[in-house]
């Protein structure tokens, strides 16, 4: 009996171990894939931050190359620095950062203070979202911006290379050509409740009646928007945008957002410098005369596509167009641009209008979206965290350059009127915080306003 007693005690012992042990082990683990993933996600808000603050700089970097163009009789163009920002900002990451620096700046990061990151790395993505089509564009309701806006669409889905996308069903089991989806999008974003008709060349406004007569019919109807998009995903609302769709036109490669073609953010102005050649040639062909074969001749597309690509290579990331009338310019045959395109027996291409093609056309961009991915390893575990962040820097002051509002408001003027005015209509401050706590707020900070946040 005593001997049962005792093998039976240790069998209960032995079972109580082991849970204990298993639940300790779970909570250890646990505890430390949380510190983990505290330690990426400062990691990766470390990355963010820096890389704000180089987008910031970039007016300096600008100002420090302007001798180089003083021969050119112009002024230096905005220089593409976020599309560095991994070996830029190499300094302040992990040791195969450092050393990536060190390699691109020709210094040893051991001879600094206070740089580097231990038990911890940041990956940076910059995209520039003025170098894409803007579909909010179409929330200003202005009948210009709907026709820009169109141009651009109808110019982007124009080639013959994509009629099967438009003589099926779609997922809703209608059938959408391209003046259909066209007029979609534009319908989701623009205040009014009648449809948009996808003629940008027409001259003429036209109304084709109510926009949810389509919504309303579906097995599960819903109303459209009727306001801008909060985000990418939302353009899968829309009539006609399926997955084939999107992945033709909106997202090609999901794990390369620079290659997108719409975007939601941005001036709505498309960044020539920085598009990628498809946003490129969308633009192009959304002005050029109707017939024109770069349109038209999938083989003639697949040159510009090529030309574009070879002259950005060769030029190592520098600017190709100093300005939109150089971009028109080279449309026409000259400069290095145009001279590559004429060596491949292009023709130049006739335009609609160079002057609406100018307006749509940019050189400098200010909107960007910043992907950054921190991770932490520990033994054979590894935690990341990626965030998406869209910065604005319109507006913005050079880095150190920002006035304090009380000097703003100790100044005077009608800056500093409207300054106390608009604190004056706020109530209910918390505790400690004075007038100019809610209007410092909204005063334009050197490191861009974050419009869009989000946990990936």
């Amino acid at each position: 009996m005593a001997l049962l007693l005792v093998l039976g005690s240790i069998t209960v012992l032995t079972v109580m171990l082991a849970e204990f042990q298993d639940e300790t082990s779970a909570e250890l683990g646990s505890s430390l894939v949380e510190r983990d993933q505290l330690a990426a996600e400062y990691a990766a808000k470390s990355g963010l931050n820096l890389a704000r603050l180089l987008i910031a700089a970039e007016p300096t970097v600008r100002r420090a190359m302007a001798p180089l163009f003083l021969m050119m009789r112009q002024g230096p163009p905005q220089i593409p620095v976020w599309e560095f920002a991994d070996g830029v900002l190499g300094a302040f990451n992990d040791a195969a950062g450092a050393e990536s620096f060190a390699t691109l700046a020709g210094v040893r990061v051991a001879d600094g203070k206070n740089l580097g990151l231990e038990g911890a790395s940041f990956e940076l993505q910059v995209v520039d979202e003025d170098s894409k089509i803007n579909v909010n564009a179409a929330a200003r309701a202005d009948a210009i911006s709907k026709a820009r806006l169109a141009a651009q669409l109808l110019g982007l889905m124009n080639g013959p290379q994509y009629d099967p996308l438009f003589e099926g069903r779609d997922a809703d089991g209608q059938f959408s050509d391209r003046q259909t989806i066209c007029a979609a999008l534009i319908d989701w974003a623009d205040p009014d409740a009648d449809a948009y008709t996808c003629d940008p060349h027409g001259g003429v406004a036209q109304q084709a009646g109510a926009e949810d007569a389509f919504y309303e019919r579906l097995e599960r109807p819903y109303h459209r928007k009727n306001a801008a998009f909060d985000s990418l995903e939302e353009l899968r609302l829309v009539r006609g945008i399926g997955d084939d769709f999107w992945a033709t036109f909106v997202d090609p490669e999901p794990d390369n957002p620079s290659k997108r073609v719409l975007t939601v953010w941005g001036q709505g102005t498309i960044n020539v410098n920085t598009a990628n050649p498809q946003t490129v040639l969308a633009l192009v062909c959304g002005y050029a005369v109707p017939g024109t074969p770069l349109c038209t001749d999938p083989l003639e597309a697949a040159k510009f596509l090529s030309v574009m690509s070879l002259v950005r290579g060769f030029t190592a990331g520098a600017p190709l167009f100093g300005s939109p009338r150089a971009f028109i310019n080279a449309l026409k045959g000259r400069g290095m641009f145009g001279a590559a395109l004429a060596s491949m027996e292009m023709q130049p291409v006739q335009l609609l209008s160079e002057a609406e093609l100018l307006k749509a056309v940019a050189t400098e961009s200010k909107v960007f979206s910043i992907y950054a991915t921190g991770t932490v390893k520990s033994g054979t575990r590894e935690a990341r965290l990626r965030l998406h962040a869209v910065v604005d820097f319109r507006g913005a002051p050079p880095p150190g350059m920002n006035p304090l509002l009380a000097e703003q408001l100790a100044g005077g003027g009608a800056a500093a009127d409207s300054a106390k005015a608009g604190a004056a209509q706020l109530a209910g401050l918390p505790e400690g915080a004075g007038q100019g706590t809610i209007t410092g707020a909204f005063q334009p900070s050197a490191a861009g306003t974050i419009v869009y946040y989000r946990y990936e």
